[in-house]
C-alpha cells in the first residue's frame, strides 16, 4: 500500500498568527478541548510586514499551524475568533490531499465530525 495515497476523510491544515505565547496556548487549549483540532504546533519568532488601514505595519508574532477536518473549519474558525484579540485574525485553511495516510487518518479520528465526541 502506497503511504502517500490520497485519504478518505477530507483534512486541512489551518494557519493563525497571534501576538504573544499566552494567545497561543489559550487558542491551541480552546481548540484541543473542543476536539476541533488534533494537533496545534505554536512557532514562536514570527516577523510579520502587512498592510493594516492604509498603513505599512510590522509586529512579532507567533504563528499557529492547526490540523482538523475540513467540515470542521466554520467551528474552530469561530472558536478562534471567540479568543483573538485582533480585530482581523489570520485564519488560512489549506486542503491536504495527500499525505502519510496513517497521520491523516489519526486527524480523522481525533476531531469528530460532527460535535464534541
Amino acid at each position: 500500500m502506497d503511504p502517500l495515497m490520497g485519504i478518505r476523510v477530507a483534512v486541512s491544515i489551518v494557519l493563525v498568527t497571534v501576538p504573544d505565547r499566552r494567545t497561543a496556548r489559550r487558542v491551541a487549549n480552546a481548540v484541543l478541548e473542543a476536539r476541533l483540532a488534533a494537533c496545534v504546533q505554536i512557532l514562536p519568532g514570527l516577523e510579520s510586514h502587512y498592510l493594516w488601514k492604509g498603513r505599512m505595519e510590522i509586529g512579532q508574532e507567533w504563528l499557529l499551524i492547526l490540523k482538523t477536518r475540513r467540515s470542521r473549519l466554520t467551528a474552530l474558525q469561530r472558536t478562534v475568533r471567540d479568543i483573538h484579540p485582533y480585530e482581523t485574525p489570520q485564519f488560512v485553511a489549506v486542503d491536504i490531499d495527500s499525505g502519510g495516510a496513517d497521520y491523516l487518518e489519526w486527524i480523522a479520528e481525533c476531531v469528530p465530525a460532527r460535535g464534541k465526541a
